[in-house]
């Protein structure tokens, strides 16, 4: 019999963290000891979300540092870029393990955040932090103390190209990755490019030429292939709630490799991982609704020499909630599935 492990989630009255809530909440080696929200603090959270109703009974606290650290072992921020870091260094000095959903520990360089987000608010910490893709740093989560869970749009997008770059069978110049996002990767305060009747009948990239998530990408892209890589990252905004495709181009090292040897790495790659499969269709992300589970699949376009991967997630859970809690599981020893097996909600 395992002890349960208490956690918190501090930013529970957002999307991300009501899944993270979603997930915790069923999962039979942790004790959700406590909800942590700002402005929502005294407000019961089956009224703010009404699907605890009947399953949770409890109230957003307002966030304490030392409160936490008495309470819990572990906690999950789900806070917005630039707050987050304050909170993970008080929780860290603490001796609480911090798994990070925002940007503020992804990137090694202080420099490079200043550049696509502002001045680091603990610099410190970066060293430290462990990026918490588990199918790519699963041996180093191992002991990690501080997790930087990744970004939807590079989840997706380096469980696409990374085994292909390890493997030297494409090029790390000329990447092109076109990403689409459901609408709650805008998280739920309510903004004008959200609104049902901005959104509803149409589809638009955005940020084009300076999304925040290119650097991550890159960044973890270059572990790959050994050498920088600078990337065309583009998002867009569909009108769907939740789902990423990264659907990804690139130039093969080899014109004449056999068309198959793409898939066929890719099954090599992900062939023992529990929530990767790589499919021979164009995944949906209809088919991945609610789950931990990731869709890749890959073609060679012998008539323009061209890869074509696809990469396809539920950024609220693989691309958020769902891998923290996979790391949690890595960290603490657990099985990996513990807590996230299951499909997809379909249809």
């Amino acid at each position: 019999m395992i002890d349960r492990v208490p956690v918190a989630v501090i930013g529970a009255s957002g999307y991300v963290g009501a899944e993270l809530v979603r997930l915790l909440v069923r999962h039979p080696n942790v004790h959700l000891r406590g909800l942590y929200a700002h402005r929502h603090a005294g407000h019961e959270v089956a009224k703010d979300f009404p699907q605890f109703a009947g399953v949770l009974q409890a109230k957003y606290e307002p966030f304490d540092a030392a409160a936490v650290a008495a309470s819990c072992a572990v906690a999950f921020l789900a806070l917005p870029h630039g707050e987050s870091a304050k909170a993970a260094r008080e929780l860290h000095q603490r001796g609480v393990v911090v798994l990070d959903l925002s940007a503020d520990l992804r990137l090694r360089s202080a420099d490079v955040y200043k550049q696509w987000y502002a001045e680091h608010a603990a610099p410190e910490l970066l060293p430290h932090a462990i990026y918490g893709l588990v199918e790519r740093h699963r041996a180093a989560l191992a002991s990690a103390r501080l997790v930087a869970v990744p970004g939807c749009y590079p989840t997706a997008s380096i469980l696409a190209l990374a085994p292909l770059l390890d493997a030297k069978l494409i090029q790390p110049d000329g990447l092109i990755i076109d990403a689409k996002s459901g609408v709650s990767g805008a998280g739920r305060e309510p903004q004008r490019s959200t609104h049902f009747s901005e959104i509803g009948e149409g589809v638009r990239a955005y940020k084009v030429a300076g999304h925040r998530h290119t650097p991550e990408i890159e960044q973890e892209l270059e572990r790959a292939a050994g050498t920088p890589v600078r990337l065309v990252f583009t998002p867009h905004l569909v009108p769907m709630a939740r789902g990423i495709l990264a659907t990804c181009y690139a130039l093969p090292t080899d014109p004449a490799r056999p068309a198959q040897a793409y898939a066929d790495e890719l099954r090599r790659a992900y062939a023992n991982e529990p929530f990767v499969a790589v499919v021979d269709h164009p995944p949906d992300t209809a088919h991945l609704r609610g789950s931990n589970r990731v869709q890749v699949a890959a073609w060679h376009d012998a008539r323009t020499g061209r890869v074509i991967v696809c990469g396809a997630i539920d950024n609220l859970v693989k691309g958020a909630a769902g891998q923290a809690v996979q790391c949690l599981n890595v960290l603490r020893g657990w099985d990996e599935t513990t807590g996230l097996d299951g499909a997809g909600i379909f249809p």
